[in-house]
């Protein structure tokens, strides 16, 4: 945590809002792609990403340094969007912000170039949905590491950290998850074709 942070987190603790306000700031963005992700839908990330920031504000006197503040706002966000999926049993869908690294290579986000051809936009849609499919059908546990790691770059002890288990859990995890999600696109490009294909 950098000396500004420290500074700004310890204003928080002492009731300063502005304070306050600097941190939502420079977090607000991360916390609402990460809800995003894992709930798959605007309205709802925007909903979780304020009540992520009423939670911090709330119990900002809670936060004693031991992590990061990053971890410690984070591990809020996660435990606030599996309350909102648990409580509401919802199925969603995940987007992708950048390349996944796999055993077997690498997925890429695929994103429409206006200057394409109408073809080429609807190729790369179709295997935007494919994937965004596969994500969502992952075990809640994969997915939440696989989101932390890949798309959000934290490191393997700052998910340890968010996820309340140890670095070879996190490690277990994304390699499964990266595993799981390999074996759902195969299985779809092979049972469902795509139709450029």
């Amino acid at each position: 945590m950098s000396k500004g942070e420290t500074y700004l987190v310890q204003k928080c603790q002492q009731g300063d809002v502005e304070a306050f306000e600097v941190i939502l700031k420079m977090y607000e963005k991360r916390i609402y792609n990460f809800a995003y992700r894992m709930l798959g839908d605007k309205e709802d990330a925007m909903d979780i990403t304020q009540e992520v920031f009423i939670k911090a504000y709330k119990s900002v006197n809670a936060f004693k340094g031991n992590s990061s503040f990053s971890t410690w706002l984070f591990k809020i966000a996660k435990n606030v969007c599996i309350d909102y999926l648990r409580k509401n049993g919802k199925v969603r869908i995940f987007s992708l912000d950048k390349t996944i690294k796999m055993d077997g290579g690498e997925i890429k986000k695929e994103t429409p170039d206006t200057s394409n051809l109408p073809e080429e936009i609807v190729k790369r849609k179709e295997i935007q949905h494919v994937v965004h499919q596969a994500i969502a059908r992952l075990p809640e546990k994969y997915k939440e590491a696989i989101i932390l790691r890949d798309l959000q770059d934290f490191s393997y002890k700052e998910i340890a950290d968010i996820l309340n288990c140890n670095i070879g859990t996190v490690k277990s995890r994304i390699s499964r998850g990266r595993k799981e999600l390999k074996n759902i696109l195969l299985y779809e490009m092979k049972h469902f074709p795509l139709t450029f294909v």
